[in-house]
């Protein structure tokens, strides 16, 4: 066991690997084109928009997974088009050390109706392209942006 320098016990976390997918699911029969964004209520009960994602399940591909959070978080089926990056952070749940990658897809909607009746999302939006890195909470998800214009275009 290690010190602070307070001379109180340090505990040592331990660490475990988590592996998620998702991303983002554009409309295209919508003017002006537009992704479906989730927005969860934060500890604080801000709300946070962000890109629908969830652990990959074993057996699972990232793609697989990423298709069926989106669903299951949107009530949108989409097809995969492109990858768009991942996501890399740690954060710390029940005493564990949670080392989480995120790897996010750009998809097409090929059917279902936006719904928020997953227990795990508070709102569910249409938002315009223009305004999805506007709109998204978290940093690494906005960078995550960049590449969509140009890669819907290649599609």
């Amino acid at each position: 066991m290690t010190r602070h320098s307070r001379g109180s016990p340090r505990r040592r976390l331990s660490r475990v690997n988590e592996v998620s997918a998702g991303g983002l699911v554009l409309d295209a029969n919508s003017e002006p084109l537009s992704g479906a964004l989730i927005g969860k209520l934060s500890r604080r009960g801000t709300l946070i928009w962000a890109l629908p994602k969830g652990k990959v399940e074993p057996g699972e591909t990232l793609e697989d997974a990423a298709i069926r959070e989106i669903q299951e978080e949107t009530g949108i089926t989409g097809e995969i088009l492109a990858p768009l990056g991942s996501v890399r952070y740690w954060f710390i749940s029940g005493g564990t050390r949670i080392h989480k990658t995120v790897h996010h897809f750009l998809l097409r909607a090929v059917s279902g109706a936006l719904s928020d009746a997953d227990v795990e999302v508070t709102e569910v939006a249409w938002v315009p392209l223009c305004d999805v890195t506007k709109r998204l909470s978290h940093a690494d998800e906005r960078a995550l942006m960049t590449e969509v214009p140009a890669l819907w275009k290649q599609h």
